[in-house]
């Protein structure tokens, strides 16, 4: 395994991810419903999660949707505490999983931490919506067509971008190669390109 990212880039990456929580909802008002249609926030929590473990993802879920409600209003303040439980648990369990997965192909462990923590965080977030937020009138048709159907689009584009975004990353070394191979396999495609211009 390569050298992890430093406290000062994993640091580095969080704001980015944060900023990004306020930036992607901004940049998608225009678009009808985008908030429930593409889960802006969604993307780069994951991806904070995922990129530089559990602490980092944890915070990023906690503190992007508070950041994006205090300084643009999305969330709405009453769906704030909700939106912060979902996204702290999805970057919670994101990183904890590519922490603790691994199968030695980087793709694998990548959809197994994503699909696992978006399933896990809808689960946990249903269950407190429907015992503390909105236990009178949250119901199973609420949760499923909430965090599954009216969500789709989004689903798919997390899962189509984020493990892209992820291994351009390591393709830019602007993260460490999880495993060895995957770093030679780099070195060999930049002296390829290398060799080529010359």
């Amino acid at each position: 395994m390569m050298n992890k990212l430093s406290s000062i880039t994993k640091c580095a990456v969080t704001a980015v991810c944060m900023a990004l929580c306020v930036v992607l909802p901004m940049a998608l008002h225009s678009i009808p419903n985008a908030g429930t249609l593409l889960s802006p926030m969604h993307l780069p929590v994951l991806l904070c999660g995922l990129v530089c473990g559990w602490p980092f993802g944890l915070l990023c879920g906690l503190a992007g949707p508070a950041l994006s409600c205090f300084i643009t209003g999305m969330p709405g303040m009453g769906y704030l505490p909700t939106m912060m439980v979902e996204l702290a648990l999805y970057g919670l369990i994101s990183g904890l999983l590519m922490r603790l997965v691994r199968t030695g192909r980087l793709t694998a462990d990548l959809y197994i931490s994503l699909i696992s923590a978006m399933l896990a965080g809808r689960i946990l977030t249903g269950a407190a919506r429907a015992l503390i937020f909105t236990a009178d009138s949250y119901s199973w048709k609420i949760w499923a067509t909430g965090y599954f159907v009216s969500s789709f689009p989004g689903i798919v584009l997390q899962l189509l971008l984020i493990p892209a975004l992820y291994l351009a990353l390591q393709r830019a070394r602007l993260i460490p190669a999880r495993y060895e191979k995957s770093s030679k396999a780099c070195g060999a495609a930049e002296s390829g390109r290398q060799n080529a211009a010359l």
